[in-house]
């Protein structure tokens, strides 16, 4: 398998880096940050981006799509990552698209893949119940009643949680904490009076929410895949969200790294530009070859959930671990060799710094894939 874009995915990519560099640059970002919108980005920029059929790049066209896949989400990921461009993009076109053309029923395909491709819908994903990302550890309840269930519990940092229309919650219908199997995944309206809702801003200046439902009465047509079987659901869908959010943290480190490349030959010290100090060089050219081998786990783990979805996870693991390392790596390398100026605000530096701080932390942080790839290679 080649690891490089097609014609097509190149065309793309070059449509969205000049798109985004006009209506959404680093400097769009900061007047987000300023003013505070309650929704915490643009909704005229959401409809353009609907117009250019990115809402719906991963869905099929026969459902109003663009059908390009996720490497084709990855590659806008790429370019919103070097713009920190803040938008629903990756908890609706990602995470609900996924979760809906994978595994929905007939009926909640065409009542929703349509909207979300037009960005008329917005989703939002429920999973995490504590500080830590950890999938199984599900206490939000689902219990029988009736034809039905009632959902009953709290969830913490959902992405967009706090703007979502609909909303797919991970609940617990039998098992015991801790379990894979008795996890169900619903698919609830957001609005409802017995969910409560409260905006949590974090520090990268995005919004997420922590989210309540007290007694939300749900049928068998609310569920989202199998019953007691959501599990397997729910990792397909993590899956596509952590490759398309590590295709986000790359893009964002070989942005800082250029920034600070091109940083590194103009800063004068001593009578001479910085870049030509051995100790930098060799720690750029360490960087430099970092970042080659997170661009190529991102994209292998792209193409993998294209051609095999099912078995894409550990891929998708792989690249959520060495983008979080790197990344991460990037922006600490960046403000060291920028100096104290490198954490003030008159700089992007820092920017960067702190949405590479929280994209890395969600969906499970490096050491949690790490630790997952380690197990599942028989460490």
């Amino acid at each position: 398998m080649p690891l490089i874009l097609n014609e097509e995915q190149e065309m793309l990519q070059d449509a969205a880096h000049g798109f985004l560099a006009e209506k959404a640059p680093v400097a769009a970002f900061r007047k987000v940050r300023d003013n505070k919108p309650a929704d915490g980005f643009c909704r005229e920029l959401w409809a353009e981006m609907a117009e250019m059929g990115w809402a719906g790049i991963v869905v099929d066209e026969s459902h109003g799509g663009s059908g390009f896949g996720y490497v084709g989400a990855g590659v806008l990921a790429e370019q919103m990552g070097r713009n920190l461009t803040a938008s629903p993009f990756f908890s609706t076109s990602v995470l609900g698209a996924t979760a809906i053309q994978q595994y929905g029923t007939q009926k909640q395909k065409d009542e929703n893949l349509a909207a979300i491709s037009r960005g008329e819908r917005l989703f939002a994903l429920a999973v995490d119940e504590g500080p830590r990302h950890n999938p199984s550890r599900i206490k939000f309840s689902a219990k029988p009643a009736g034809n039905g269930f009632v959902l009953s519990g709290t969830k913490t940092f959902v992405a967009d949680g706090h703007v979502a229309d609909k909303l797919i919650i991970a609940a617990r219908t039998s098992g015991e904490e801790g379990e894979a199997d008795g996890i169900t995944l619903f698919l609830v309206d957001a609005d409802l009076p017995e969910i409560e809702r409260q905006a949590t801003p974090m520090v990268d200046s995005r919004n997420a929410a922590d989210i309540t439902v007290d007694g939300l009465e749900v049928t068998g047509d609310d569920i989202l895949g199998e019953l007691d079987g959501g599990y397997a659901a729910l990792e397909g869908i993590l899956s596509a969200g952590r490759a398309v959010l590590s295709a986000e943290m790359s893009g964002s480190a070989q942005q800082v790294f250029g920034v600070t490349t091109d940083y590194l030959k103009e800063r004068e010290q001593f009578g001479q530009k910085i870049g030509s100090f051995q100790g930098l060089q060799h720690r750029a050219a360490h960087l430099a070859t970092e970042i080659e081998m997170m661009k190529s786990a991102v994209l292998k783990s792209l193409k993998d959930l294209d051609e095999d979805f099912e078995n894409a996870g550990m891929t998708c693991s792989l690249a959520k671990a060495k983008t979080g390392q790197v990344a991460q790596l990037a922006t600490k390398e960046a403000i060291q060799m920028h100096g104290g100026i490198g954490v003030t605000d008159e700089y992007d530096v820092g920017l960067y710094f702190k949405r590479v701080h929280v994209a890395q932390q969600m969906f499970g942080d490096a050491g949690f894939h790490s630790d997952r790839w380690a197990k599942n290679s028989g460490f």
